[in-house]
């Protein structure tokens, strides 16, 4: 029983050719306080800082984007219109706290006053004309359109398949998998209507 080891022995492997490394290099890898480890986060953390300052160019670039759009919506600059008086009280009312990037306030620049609370002299009728437009853009944004005839077909097969196999919805997988294909044909759709 004990005549034997019950460890393997080690097998070492002697170079045919004597491994010579220059002194530098011998001194460069013991003095090195970095491992393979710390290599690889230090790696990971410049890569994160790349990705860091590219995702903030990319906002900062968008920021500048949005506000140039935003720039050029606001109205152009309205025609005098003597015919509106122009009260003293104005200033407290409603122009006064207004604070919208569509409102601009023309008339403190021609004046060159240093109040820039000013009636821009717009009458309620352009203002309602104006809202009116913005809502039917935003109610035309928000209709939903109808599901294509495949996909409730789809859908309705499936509903069915699962209400007649409750105790096994396993046996359904063909209806499952015609109702993913109809629903990937809607995205790849409105993919290609909104990316394009």
């Amino acid at each position: 029983m004990g005549s034997g080891g019950s460890k393997q022995e080690q097998h070492v492997f002697n170079a045919d050719a004597p491994v010579r490394l220059s002194q530098s290099v011998v001194h460069s890898l013991q003095n090195s306080p970095e491992s393979d480890t710390t290599r690889a986060q230090d790696y990971e953390l410049k890569i994160q800082s790349r990705v860091h300052e590219e995702l903030r160019k990319t906002r900062e670039n968008q920021a500048k984007r949005l506000d140039s759009l935003t720039a050029s919506l606001t109205t152009n600059q309205p025609k005098p219109e003597e015919s509106s008086p122009k009260s003293e009280g104005e200033n407290s009312g409603l122009f006064a706290t207004l604070s919208s990037p569509f409102y601009h306030d023309w008339s403190a620049k021609e004046k060159g006053s240093k109040t820039a609370n000013v009636d821009s002299g717009r009458s309620s009728d352009s203002v309602n004309n104006e809202i009116m437009d913005l809502r039917k853009k935003l109610d035309s944004r928000k209709k939903v359109e109808k599901v294509p005839k495949e996909l409730e077909k789809a859908k309705e097969s499936l509903v069915s398949c699962l209400r007649n196999n409750d105790r096994r919805p396993l046996d359904c997988w063909e209806e499952v998998q015609s109702f993913k294909t109809e629903v990937g044909k809607l995205e790849k759709a409105f993919i290609q209507k909104a990316g394009g």
